[in-house]
This record gives C-alpha cells, sequence and structure tokens, in this order.
C-alpha cells in the first residue's frame, strides 16, 4: 500500500555510512522498533533508549523518527489494484503493524482508506504481526472465515503464521506480480 524503505529514511538524516548501519540495526532493527508498532513503548521512550545504544543525540533520532511518517508515500498501482479489487466486490480489509505516528499521519494524509471495509493496526490492539491473536481478531472483529480469506504480504514470516490459521496467503513482492497471482485465483 505504501513504500517502506528505512535505508532511504536512514539516508535523509545520517550521512555516514557506519551511522547509518548502526542506526539500521539500533533502531528500525531493534525490538524496541516491533513495541512502537505494538503500542506499549511511547516514543520518548525509544527515542531516549536508542540514543544510550547508538550514542546519537537524541535530537538526531527525534528528527529520524519525524521524518518515518511523510516517507509512507502510496504505491499508485498497488492502490490502483486494491480499488480495483473493491470494484469486483471483493471486501478489503487492513492488517498492518505500525506505530501511533505513523497511522495517525496516514489516516490524515490519504483517502486511500476507504477502500477498506475494515482495519486492524497493530499499536491500537497492542498485539503485532505475526502473532497468532491478530489475524484471529480480524477475523473475530469482521465475521471473516479463515479458509475464505486471502491474506497477502511480503512478509514470510507473517505469511506463515496466517497459513498456521488456516488463512490462505499470497506472498506479494509487487503489484503486476500480485494482480497475476490474484487473477490465477479467479478474484481478478
Amino acid at each position: 500500500m505504501v513504500r517502506w524503505d528505512p535505508p532511504a529514511i536512514i539516508a535523509g538524516v545520517f550521512s555516514d555510512p557506519q551511522i547509518r548501519s548502526k542506526v539500521q540495526a539500533c533502531v528500525f532493527g531493534h525490538a524496541d522498533w516491533l513495541e512502537l508498532d505494538r503500542g506499549t513503548l511511547p516514543r520518548e521512550d525509544a527515542i531516549r533508549r536508542a540514543a544510550q545504544r547508538t550514542g546519537l543525540a537524541e535530537a538526531e533520532l527525534d528528527r529520524l523518527l519525524r521524518e518515518v511518517p511523510p516517507s509512507l508515500v502510496p504505491i499508485p498501482e498497488t492502490v490502483d489494484l486494491l480499488y480495483r479489487l473493491k470494484a469486483r466486490g471483493h471486501p478489503l480489509y487492513c492488517l498492518s503493524n505500525m506505530h501511533f505516528a505513523s497511522i495517525e499521519y496516514l489516516e490524515q494524509a490519504y483517502t486511500f482508506w476507504e477502500v477498506f471495509s475494515g482495519a486492524v493496526i497493530s499499536c491500537r490492539l497492542q498485539l503485532c504481526k505475526p502473532e497468532p491473536a491478530i489475524y484471529a481478531h480480524l477475523l473475530k472483529t469482521y465475521g471473516l472465515e479463515a479458509a475464505d480469506t486471502l491474506f497477502v504480504d511480503d512478509v514470510e514470516v507473517n505469511l506463515s503464521a496466517a497459513a498456521r490459521l488456516r488463512i490462505r496467503t499470497l506472498k506479494f513482492e509487487n503489484a503486476a506480480q500480485c494482480e497475476r497471482k490474484l487473477h490465477a485465483l479467479g478474484l481478478l
């Protein structure tokens, strides 16, 4: 749906390659990032802890986190595909790991949310993919049957978790590849 490119976000804030590598590992690649997405770690605490881990100034890390929401720009081909699926009568649901600042930004900045019949966002539930409870919540909340639900994601561990709940899965690589797979399934 939206572009997620941590190396580009980091490069926009830090020019030194060694610092970029450290930030990738110690901020985006650290367990605290998941806790931000889960909604259990306040932003200020995440910044303070990342500063302690990296030795970088809190102001620099604050700037980095401020760059995340506006970096999440819609991918036109994917948005178009979703609208075409909706036009074919398929109910669509969003299931995303995302922290508060990002989801609030996206909901205010873009209208593509209208394509979804519902959304489950990790920070609002304190659950994250690939935890089984987040998939179960989606199914229960929207009255979906696992065997009749197709979960599309670009992360293998998320797909495997959904499959363990008997949800059908499709690995997303890009909109064109996804469209081909959906055609093969008779959904487009």
